[in-house]
């Protein structure tokens, strides 16, 4: 698999699924979740209670459909609140691991992700960084592309520095 690094908005990539850091809730929220759920249009949040009426649990991921957006499908997944103590670095990696697993079962073979509990959720960026890249690095996946998508310059450059290793 190969990873990429782009700087951008992660609405407009066009790969075969976007990964939503969604909330336990999966109703739509600030940051990443918003922004995917204002590009994917209202059906995006009527799936999500369709197919998660209880919401999904930390580390887990699910998939819907793209809606409006380019990509055919959004997988979504809960990262752990670090600022809240969820501080299990297992439930970080799972949200990456458990994200290819779900391409794997859609045949999305391109996925673009966001860094997951990096923003709100307080996750120290540096070691986001490091759990991301290592847990795609070594995942067995058939996904030929996992690109992360980075919110600003000084994003990606961290992304970009440790991805270069």
């Amino acid at each position: 698999m190969e990873l990429t690094v782009v700087e951008g908005d992660i609405t407009r990539q066009d790969v075969d699924a976007v990964v939503n850091a969604a909330n336990r809730r999966m109703r739509g929220g600030g940051g990443v979740d918003g922004a995917i759920h204002a590009a994917a249009g209202p059906g995006l949040l009527e799936e999500c209670r369709e197919r998660f009426p209880d919401g999904l649990q930390t580390g887990g991921a699910g998939w819907t459909t793209g809606h409006a957006l380019p990509a055919r499908w959004v997988i979504h997944v809960v990262g752990p609140n670090y600022t809240a103590g969820e501080r299990d670095r297992s439930l970080l990696e799972s949200c990456y691991s458990g994200a290819l697993a779900v391409a794997d079962e859609l045949g999305a073979r391109t996925i673009a992700f966001p860094l997951v509990s990096a923003g709100i959720y307080g996750w120290p960026r540096e070691d986001a960084v490091r759990t991301a890249v290592d847990t795609l690095r070594s995942t067995p996946t058939d996904v030929s592309e996992a690109r992360i998508v980075a919110f600003g310059r000084s994003a990606y450059q961290l992304i970009r520095d440790i991805a270069d290793e």
